[in-house]
């Protein structure tokens, strides 16, 4: 299994089981579905449809801006809850509860602060749906969080459906005023107290999330992906843009940002970078202070840095944690850090040439700040530390440090680092170390170092041995070690790491493994010690072993596959019997039945239940990670987890065309703009011959005409409307298209006015 499919599984497995938060006694809970009403009509107090007629009832409301109206006053209050139903909701002008704003300011205003950090305010999509919020007519922003604390976000979709990059220096890729596309999905500054979770923040055309003067935000299984300038921005303004607290990521992914999404088939584009005015960090900050943790994220081909906190500000309580990261195809470092950290079971590939020649993406793009793919940047008195790390790359260097003084020491350990021929120089191989106006002291203990330039051997460490790796190839490196390799059992257990990559115990030997996994012992058996005289029962509690397994072979969207989970309670025979609690993580979207959800066994005993899995409808195709655990109430010796994959495959959409004008309705004698799109199996027929044909009112009378597709499968006419009788009312539009022998037709209506 390649490390990107163990580490997205394990992201999956990491899913919860609900929202833990609650609201406390006194707050109260406003329901938002696609069929309720507006303000006057419901008050928000009910999860129910409104029925037709009425005024006051207990309804919900129909869109989420009768709940906090753009420019207004929220009708919430601190505390309370904001459950949206299912369904799509438009976020801007024109939406219903809008108002009359427009434009960049017509977003939704913030909601209330909570009382306190454990009395939120909430926004949530409801349970077993995941409501999508998608931004249009250029809005600045989706989500609101101005000057708002102690505030719970959840289970929504954030995007928009344009597939434009805000200020793209590519006309073809430019957003244009007025259309269907939002600027960031989530902005919020002075802002403190702050739970994010299960948030999918794709597609928009400038940023997934803007924001600044944070201070204990906890951000959980969090998606940023596709957006078109960069990922999470954390920059508002200089000063004001200084975080502090605790800033916690935990199964974050933040990929393919610096470049668009192609809204109906989520497809990227037009990716670009700072060489032709575009950015493409996936996440990066201006100067600021905090405690970061970021732990079992995947970080992976934005258009520049992955990872950068180059801008902490090296005050001595700043620091930042980074651990089981999977960063790769960043086009610059793949993780840069200012100051104190400690970075710990991670694999971080820089095949950073990846970029050459994608898009809009020009030389110098690739492999930015040479593509180191670790890079540290000192500053005074810092303590470094890299440990049980295994890092590739074809940049210049594998890690890096540039500036500061000789107060602080970087500390390299128990790391796999294995060189590349550079991007630049094939005949050159990366660097394992290098030094840019650095005096920081350097220690090495433990590393495993192979085929780097010069075949540098610090000292501690092993050299010249194949590691043994499943795939050294820098464009498919996967860390997982091969029987036999050199990095098995070889350095003394870290105190401080006590787990590897996928969070396995580390040692399962008499020793660690180098680099960021630790291999389990397969098959083997513990001998049984003589027991003691007389000795008295002891409950011994023990992991439980869970299997999943089930379909492999692909199926089509909407299928359900059915998986079978098989569950041994492993603790010793002299403990009670145990009820152990089934839950099962499904992508976002997808339906998953357990047939049980809990368990009681005695020890030793083992017991079977049935996964049922159904994908949308609209899955795309692909692996999709699925997973099943376990828990009880004795605690995390008895959590326990095991997942399988569920395989899309590619829709058949055969040969589809659609038909749309710029206007509804037009008065006489203005020019109408007809548009139509081409589609082959989702994707754009270039060349097909596409005749208009708009019938007047009348009936009787005509206009054809006829256009051909562009690469993009789009044909465009305008015929002028008539001034007399016959042309006022309602126009029948109806299209054919034809590319060789295939043929699909779409029909539409708009009007004319005197």
């Amino acid at each position: 299994m390649s490390t990107f499919s163990r580490n997205a599984l394990l992201a999956a497995l990491l899913l919860p089981l609900g929202f833990a938060a609650s609201a406390t006694a006194e707050a109260a809970t406003f329901h938002v579905r696609t069929d309720g009403g507006d303000a006057k009509q419901c008050n928000g107090r009910s999860d129910a449809a409104y029925p037709g007629s009425g005024t006051a009832l207990n309804c919900a409301w129909k869109h989420p801006f009768f709940a906090l109206p753009p420019g207004g006053t929220p009708r919430i209050a601190g505390g309370d809850t904001l459950m949206i139903g299912g369904g799509s909701y438009m976020m801007g002008q024109g939406a219903p509860g809008s108002g009359s704003c427009g434009g960049g300011s017509c977003y939704m205003s913030a909601p209330p602060s909570g009382p306190s950090a454990t009395s939120k305010t909430r926004i949530l999509g409801k349970a077993g749906t995941t409501p999508v919020l998608w931004g249009t007519v250029n809005t600045s922003r989706v989500i609101n969080l101005d000057s708002r604390s102690n505030i719970e976000i959840g289970n929504l979709e954030i995007t928009d459906r344009n597939d434009c990059v805000f200020q793209h220096t590519q006309s073809v890729a430019l957003c244009k005023n007025g259309g269907t596309w939002a600027r960031v999905g989530l902005y919020a500054r002075n802002s403190k107290n702050v739970w994010l979770h299960d948030l999918n923040i794709h597609g928009l055309a400038h940023m997934g999330m803007n924001t600044g003067g944070l201070s204990n935000w906890l951000i959980e299984r969090v998606r940023i992906n596709k957006n078109g300038k960069a990922g999470w921005d954390n920059s508002v303004g200089e000063a004001a843009s200084t975080n502090s607290g605790s800033i916690v990521l935990r199964n974050v992914e933040v990929s393919w940002n610096g470049c668009g999404e192609r809204w109906q088939t989520g497809a990227t584009w037009a990716c670009w970078a700072q060489q032709t005015g575009g950015y493409g960090d996936g996440i990066g900050t201006y100067y600021t202070g905090g405690q970061w943790l970021i732990e079992d994220s995947f970080i992976h081909h934005n258009t520049s840095d992955g990872l950068d906190l180059r801008y902490m500000d090296g005050a001595e309580g700043t620091t930042v944690t980074v651990r089981r990261l999977h960063a790769v195809g960043n086009a610059g470092n793949q993780a840069k850090i200012r100051g104190n950290a400690v970075i710990e079971n991670s694999v971080l590939v820089s095949n950073c040439a990846y970029w050459v020649g994608k898009d809009y993406m020009v030389s110098g793009d690739e492999c930015r700040a040479t593509g180191n793919s670790l890079q540290f940047v000192p500053t005074s008195s810092d303590v470094i530390v890299a440990r049980h790390n295994t890092i590739t790359g074809e940049g210049g260097v594998l890690i890096g440090a540039n500036e500061g003084d000789s107060t602080s020491t970087i500390r390299i350990e128990n790391n796999v680092l294995i060189g590349q021929p550079r991007w630049d120089d094939r005949t050159m191989q990366s660097s394992i170390y290098y030094a840019n106006n650095a005096p920081a002291k350097v220690t090495w203990v433990g590393n495993l170092v192979w085929k780097v330039k010069n075949n540098t051997c610090p000292t501690g460490s092993i050299c010249g041995q194949d590691p043994k790796l499943k795939s050294l190839n820098v464009d498919s490196f996967d860390a997982t070690p091969l029987a036999g390799s050199p990095v098995i059992d070889k350095v003394a257990l870290l105190a401080a790491v006590t787990t590897d990559f996928l969070a396995q115990p580390r040692p399962s030997g008499l020793k660690s493994d180098i680099g960021a996994y630790e291999v389990q012992p397969t098959g083997s058996v513990i001998p049984t010690p003589a027991p003691a005289p007389a000795p008295s029962p002891t409950c011994t509690r023990a992991a439980p072993t869970v299997t999943l397994t089930g379909p492999t072979t692909q199926v089509t969207a909407g299928t359900t596959n059915t998986y079978s989970m098989t569950l041994k309670n492993n603790d010793s025979a002299a403990c009670a019997n145990t009820n152990f609690a089934l839950a099962r993580t499904v992508p976002t979207g997808w339906t998953g039945t357990l047939s049980a959800t809990s368990v009681t066994l005695a020890p030793g005993a083992s017991s079977t239940a049935t996964l049922s899995v159904k994908s949308t409808t609209t899955a795309t195709a692909g692996n999709y990670g699925i997973g099943v655990g376990t828990s009880s109430t004795v605690g995390t010796t008895h959590t326990a987890k095991a997942s399988a994959t569920y395989s899309v495959k590619a829709a058949t959409t055969g040969f589809t065309t659609t038909v749309s004008t710029d206007k509804a309705s037009y008065k006489a004698g203005s020019t109408v703009t007809m548009t139509s799109r081409v589609l082959r199996d989702g994707k754009p027929v270039s060349g097909a011959r596409v005749q208009f044909t708009a019938l007047k009112p009348n009936g009787i009378n005509s206009t054809i005409t006829t256009a051909y597709t562009d690469s993009y499968g789009y044909a465009k006419k305008s015929i002028a409307t008539g001034t007399g009788p016959s042309s006022i009312g309602t126009y029948k539009l109806s299209v054919v298209a034809t590319s060789s022998t295939l043929t699909a037709k779409a029909a539409m209506t708009f009007s004319v006015y005197q």
